[in-house]
């Protein structure tokens, strides 16, 4: 059946709210870093492995919401793969930020607890969706 539509809404939405969401993430926890590095004796070596996952994970941020967005609109399995596996990059370097980065503040696991909601909510749902288009 060619006239049924495969793309997930709910997904689509999820996406959207995350691109909004990582921008705020990507702004409080830039200004916190650099709250701590006045604040607290932030060793040099330290702040820059910091700052570097943050940037890291903004520039993985770009191509997994748009191979996300283009895979479910397109209901094409590949990009929206893609994007499940960039997906799994950006949760690393979330919990580095949640566990491994030089201070961790109340905030900083309130910002990457919501991250990584978020981000296990979209990869059940880019699963789904995947599962959709193969079947």
């Amino acid at each position: 059946n060619n006239s049924s539509q495969l793309s997930s809404l709910p997904l689509q939405i999820l996406l959207y709210v995350n691109g909004v969401y990582y921008i705020f993430y990507f702004l409080a926890t830039l200004a916190m870093i650099i709250y701590k590095s006045q604040v607290f004796s932030y060793p040099d070596d330290f702040l820059a492995p910091d700052l570097a996952v943050l940037f890291l994970m903004a520039i993985l941020e770009v191509p997994r919401l748009y191979l996300g967005f283009k895979g479910n609109l397109t209901e094409a399995e590949a990009p929206l793969g893609l994007s499940l596996g960039l997906t799994v990059g950006s949760v690393v370097l979330c919990v580095y930020l949640l566990l491994w980065q030089t201070y961790v503040l109340w905030a900083d696991v309130l910002l990457n607890a919501v991250l990584l909601s978020a981000y296990g909510l979209e990869s059940g749902l880019k699963v789904t969706a995947i599962a959709a288009f193969v079947s």
